[in-house]
This record gives C-alpha cells, structure tokens and sequence, in this order.
C-alpha cells in the first residue's frame, strides 16, 4: 500500500514541473513546488488554474475535485520547505551542472531517508548523482510530456541507486495510474534512444531523393499507421530540440552512426526554421501558405515504410541485446511513450524476423555502412528460429 501523506517536491514549475506536480496532487499527496524565478511560479499557478478550469468546463472533474487539488499544491519561493518531502523531482533545463547543484542543495535540506529524483530525459543519472554524499537515493524518473495525460514513466536507475529506492519509486509512481518501465542508464534511456531512427531514416530518404516530405509523412500514416508522420513530428517537437537531443545521443554513443544527425536538419536551425513555433519547418505554417501534397503511391510508400520500421526493430532488438530493458518494457514504452502503433518487436514478430533480417542486410549491402548493420541479436535469434513473444 502506497502511502498518500508522503509530501511531494518538485523543483522547476515550468510546463514538466507544473504537470508532475498536478499528477502527484491529483492522487492525494502535498506538493510544493519550488522555482527560482516569482515569475515563473506565478505563471504556473495561473496555468494551472486554467487548465484545471477547463476540466470543470468539459465535465471531465468537479469543482470539488479541482479545488481539492489545488488546495494540495503549494507554489514556494524557498527549498528550505523540502524539508517534509519524502520524494523530489526535479524538473529543471537540461544542463547537468545546474542540476548537480540543485541536488547538492538539496542534500542539505532534505530528511535522510527522501529519494531523489531527476526527470532529465537523456542525461546520465551517474553523473548527476556525483554531485550528491548519498548517491544511493538518487534515481532517474523520465516522465513524457504533457505529464498529467502521458501514462508513460522511464525508471532509470543509476549506478549507485539502492535497489529499495528503485522499487519504493516504481510501486509510488504506478500507484499514480503510470505505466512503469526500467531502463538502464544508457544514452537516451529507451524511448529518445529507440525512436532516433523514425527520424533519422526519414531525413535520409528525403536526402536521397527517394521522395518528398508530405509523400513519406504519407506512407508513415496511412500505410504504417502511425499518428503523424517523422517531419510533421519534428515540426512539433521543434527542429532545435529534436537536432540537440540527436547530436546528444551521437555523442554519447562515441559517434556510432546509426545516430548521425542530418545536415538537412541542421540547415533548418541554422536558418531559425524551428517548425511550428516559428512557423516555418519542413512545412510552412504561416496564414494561406501552400504546402505540397503526397504522391499516393502504395508501392513507394509501403517501401518507405518498410525501410524506416526495419531501422526502428533493428535498434529495439539492440535495446534487449545491450540489457537497456526487456523485449516487453521497449514495446510498453514505444507505444506509450510516442504513440506508435504496436509494439516494435511484436510488430517484427508478425512481419517475420527472417524478413527484417533481410531488409537490414539488405540495406547493408547497398550502402556499405556501418548505419545498417543488422543486430546480433536478430541474427541470433532467425538462426534458432526464435520470436520475441513465443506462445505457449
């Protein structure tokens, strides 16, 4: 039984911050929230005031449910308040030397026996507990945004976090209607890590001339089924995080280049074309502006499909060969954590190992690099005639 009265801090009231806060309060804890900056905090409580208006608005809560959450969570100007919490997560901008001395801080505030969190979604928790005398209470817990709707929860133990710690953060966090699955402490976790390749293959087929932007977009949506397409996807996240978080992941990976960022994306930051934010991406958002249509042809674009799905298990099947996580939790995270329409290595199983094996090789083959090479572990597992999920 998970214990509600456990109060919850959280540092950093920006959008991620604000939304952990409001899942936290929802299931019955006391929250603080802490940000450096009044404006920032008074901003977060109007929003969040507003977005819980909107709820009321919808029918989806009561107004009694509303001011019973809100009535939980307090905005702080001081993390001398932390003092009481039983769990902290922090929310802050991807700088690890900032988020070291928000721990170091808090170590000094908090009571011995309060777990530390992080919700960085690429940084090494091993590095950022460096910053702390007890390490060992330290963890990673990688919520998706926006957090009160995404089910999806990464917890990344570090090298150093007790295995108590570890499973007192899962049960906490389920228990908050999360869908929970652990990764190790590898470069991207398991979803920035597994979905390089929606993106990455894309670019390259639209480098190559194989088709345009709207036509795979097309194929990606009406033939895989996947909600939106790789370059309407980057157009949301914006080109600058999406190229930061790519270049993040090449880097840590000692530039393997199955991660390499694509020069075609780089143009597109460097010209201040960050997608909907400014209105121009790899589509044009401004008022009445054309953008191109699709050619819908089924062949291009099952073969589209195939190329960027073959590229996506290849790097799920590496995910389970390199111990990242289990078959079944890079399948729960895929699915829940961006949306995609099966389970990628329930989705390789069905179309056939043997087939994916030949479509990787195939790749190879073609271009000679190293991007292409097929993993170990689907090799070994079409020799002995194996499935990720065998019935019984």
């Amino acid at each position: 039984m998970i214990n509600q009265e456990i109060t919850v801090g959280i540092v950093g009231a920006g959008t991620m911050g604000t939304g952990i806060a409001q899942v936290a309060a929802t299931n019955g804890h006391q929250v603080y929230v802490y940000d450096a900056f009044q404006e920032q905090l008074k901003k977060a409580e109007a929003g969040l005031q507003s977005i819980l208006a909107r709820q009321v608005e919808k029918g989806r809560m009561s107004q009694e449910e509303v001011d019973q959450i809100l009535g939980r969570i307090q905005f702080v100007d001081n993390i001398t308040m932390f003092g009481e919490c039983g769990l902290v997560i922090e929310a802050v901008i991807e700088k690890p030397e900032i988020k070291k001395d928000v721990f170091a801080r808090l170590e000094g505030i908090v009571k011995r026996d309060c777990i530390l969190a992080s919700n960085t979604s690429s940084l090494s928790i091993a590095s950022i507990s460096s910053a702390l005398k007890r390490p060992e209470r330290f963890i990673g817990v990688h919520f998706f945004n926006p957090a009160p709707l995404m089910k999806l929860v990464e917890i990344i133990p570090g090298i150093a976090t007790n295995p108590d710690v570890a499973e007192t953060t899962k049960a906490l966090i389920k228990s908050w209607g999360k869908i929970i699955v652990t990764s190790k402490d590898a470069p991207g976790f398991i979803v920035n890590r597994v979905a390089r390749p929606f993106y990455g293959e894309a670019l390259r087929i639209l480098e190559e001339g194989v088709a345009d932007v709207a036509t795979i977009d097309w194929a990606m949506k009406e033939i895989g089924g996947f909600r939106m397409g790789p370059f309407e996807l980057m157009d949301l996240i914006g080109h600058d995080v999406n190229y930061e978080v790519t270049s993040s992941v090449f880097k840590e990976f000692y530039y393997d280049p199955r991660f390499k960022p694509s020069f075609t994306q780089k143009r597109l930051v460097e010209a201040g074309w960050l997608g909907r934010k400014t209105k121009r991406g790899f589509y044009d958002y401004r008022e009445g502006a054309p953008n191109p249509d699709p050619i819908k042809n089924k062949v291009l674009g099952t073969a589209i499909l195939n190329r960027v799905l073959t590229m996506l298990i290849n790097e799920a099947c590496d995910a389970v060969f390199m111990n990242i996580a289990t078959a079944e939790d890079v399948d729960l995270a895929m699915q829940n954590g961006v949306n995609y329409p099966k389970g990628l290595l329930a989705w390789a199983d069905e179309i056939g190992l043997p087939k994916v094996l030949d479509s990787i090789t195939a790749l190879q083959n073609e271009y000679q690099e190293e991007r292409y090479r097929p993993n170990p572990l689907l090799k070994r597992m079409v020799r002995e005639g194996r499935k990720f999920y065998e019935k019984v």
